[in-house]
């Protein structure tokens, strides 16, 4: 009985000292992160499609707070430049990127060309096709951010970008776009008769 309770004292220490270690540590080695960093990637649209030329938003989002320009996230459209420029305090710029105004895109794989290598499912950043080993693929359509990444590594050139059609339930209001005048507090107010 008396190993069983030197055992349980023995490993109570232990964790004592080591959480003490830890804590220390935590403080002692603690990694401030930049805020502006955070707010920015919470603008972006976390899609990690590395259109950018960076491997991920969050990347991006610290190099854009160390001065890179706000104008490369495809996924994000003028929409996102222009949060990020008055977030930033900076001109709104045109993006960089070649993309017809207006008109998403997304992939659709013709599946009787399809041979099943995969490649396209490993390039997706945001698992919007479906397939396995040697079966057809498909494209999930509300998923896919219309990248297009996934169109250079099929071997057989089945997959082509195509526009969405617009429809009631696509088409959503450029909200930020529109603008919204407040009235001074002294102009002239009309009431309703009843």
């Amino acid at each position: 009985m008396s190993t069983l309770l030197i055992a349980i004292i023995a490993i109570s220490a232990l964790a004592a000292v080591f959480g003490v270690i830890l804590g220390f540590a935590s403080i002692k080695f603690k990694v401030k992160s930049n805020p502006i960093v955070e707010q920015i990637d919470s603008l972006l649209p976390q899609t990690q499609c590395g259109q950018c030329g960076y491997p991920g938003c969050r990347p991006y989002a610290q190099a854009i707070a160390n001065g890179d320009n706000i104008n490369k996230c495809p996924p994000g459209g003028q929409a996102t430049i222009e949060k990020l420029a008055d977030l930033m305090g900076v001109d709104v710029e045109e993006s960089a990127h070649d993309e017809d105004k207006g008109i998403k895109t997304v992939a659709y794989i013709h599946e009787a060309d399809c041979i099943g290598c995969t490649k396209c499912i490993q390039a997706c950043p945001v698992d919007a096709i479906v397939g396995g080993t040697k079966s057809m693929h498909t494209v999930i359509k509300a998923e896919c951010t219309g990248c297009d990444l996934c169109v250079a590594p099929c071997p057989t050139d089945c997959i082509e970008m195509i526009p969405i059609e617009m429809t009631p339930e696509s088409w959503k209001w450029q909200l930020n776009q529109i603008p919204i005048v407040t009235l001074p507090s002294d102009a002239p107010q009309h009431k309703m008769e009843s």
